[in-house]
């Protein structure tokens, strides 16, 4: 009985563990599919892409920055059409308004005249004449209806030609009300993109990256220059130097802050000069003269595109508001995509 109970137990045993063979092959299986995964997903260090360098990081923060005051500059030039498009629409409104009160009077004068018409002649002529008493009051009336019929058909033609006035005031009120909606639309685009380009400049890495690298240009101080010269542009030139050390902020004209553009429109517009704020405008407002013709106050436009404008101080200098990150500064025209110069003022 002992010996029975025993094997029974060893016999249990043998059935509770797996055998030696069930073992080594689940664990060949188990090894198979790790190798084969090896080969379908890459190991970190195999695809992890190279960090970029501090040269490349620097790159790719100039050519955002050329982005950005390039977006800036389109900006502004949409702003400009939006201001135009808006006084165009409003006026298009006022000619509406008045074409169709024009047009509504001319038809209650027809519809006077059309009851005045009715009542003198409408038992007709004819029928007058055999029962009237009095042939000359008949005559009289008959004038009177006449001249009415005569009058009734002219309004009637005016009101023909104001509902035209009016149908084509309604068309073109349309139409600029619909360039209004698509420039705030195109505006809208251009700032978020440039909110967004100013938020990667601006971020941890580039800032990291730039002061590593080292940022071209030195360290913005105040300079005091004398600038020659009485008329408008020197004056515009020394108030520019004025505003030295305030920051850059795209789309603004000052008083605590500019953009390219916006520091030269400010400059002007503080000696009584009226510029609109865009480099393209800009650059048509006045005479364009040669490097060497250059003096203060004179505006000097950088890239083909003329995303860039600064004033012109003297000894090959300007003042300039340069970038986001940076402040008002007098800067080098050396070595700087120079495109060409305007004259606006003496």
């Amino acid at each position: 009985m002992k010996r029975t109970r025993g094997r029974g137990r060893t016999r249990a045993g043998r059935h509770a563990r797996p055998p030696k063979r069930a073992l080594l092959s689940r664990f060949a299986v188990l090894s198979a599919a790790v190798v084969a995964l090896s080969f379908v997903i890459p190991s970190g260090a195999a695809t992890a892409k190279p960090k970029p360098s501090l040269e490349e990081l620097s790159k790719q923060v100039e050519a955002m920055h050329t982005e950005i005051e390039t977006l800036s500059e389109q900006y502004n030039g949409q702003r400009e059409k939006l201001k135009n498009a808006r006084r165009t629409a409003e006026q298009a409104k006022k000619v509406l308004a008045t074409s169709e009160a024009d047009l509504a009077a001319k038809r209650s004068r027809t519809r006077q005249l059309a009851q005045q018409e009715y009542m003198t002649g409408g038992l007709g002529h004819a029928l007058a004449m055999m029962g009237a008493d009095d042939p000359d009051g008949f005559l009289d009336r008959a004038a009177t209806s006449y001249a009415l019929q005569q009058e009734a058909g002219a309004e009637v033609n005016q009101v023909v030609a104001a509902m035209e006035q009016a149908r084509k005031a309604k068309d073109e009120a349309k139409a600029h009300i619909d360039e209004v909606e698509k420039l705030v639309s195109d505006l809208d685009t251009k700032r978020d993109k440039i909110v967004d380009l100013v938020a990667k400049v601006e971020s941890n890495l580039f800032r990291r990256a730039i002061g590593e690298a080292g940022r071209p240009g030195t360290r913005a101080q105040r300079v005091a220059l004398p600038i020659a010269g009485e008329g408008k542009a020197a004056a515009a030139a020394r108030w520019a130097l004025s505003q030295q050390l305030k920051p850059y902020v795209w789309g603004a004209e000052g008083p605590s802050s500019y953009d390219c553009s916006g520091l030269v429109m400010a400059a002007y517009r503080r000696v009584g000069i009226s510029l609109p704020h865009y480099t393209g405008s800009q650059w048509t407002a006045g005479r364009h003269i040669s490097r060497d013709e250059l003096r203060p106050g004179d505006l000097v436009f950088f890239y083909g595109d003329l995303h860039h404008v600064g004033i012109y101080i003297g000894g090959n200098m300007m003042v300039h508001a340069p970038r986001t990150g940076d402040v008002v500064r007098v800067a080098s025209l050396v070595n700087r995509p120079f495109v060409g110069a305007v004259r606006v003022a003496d």
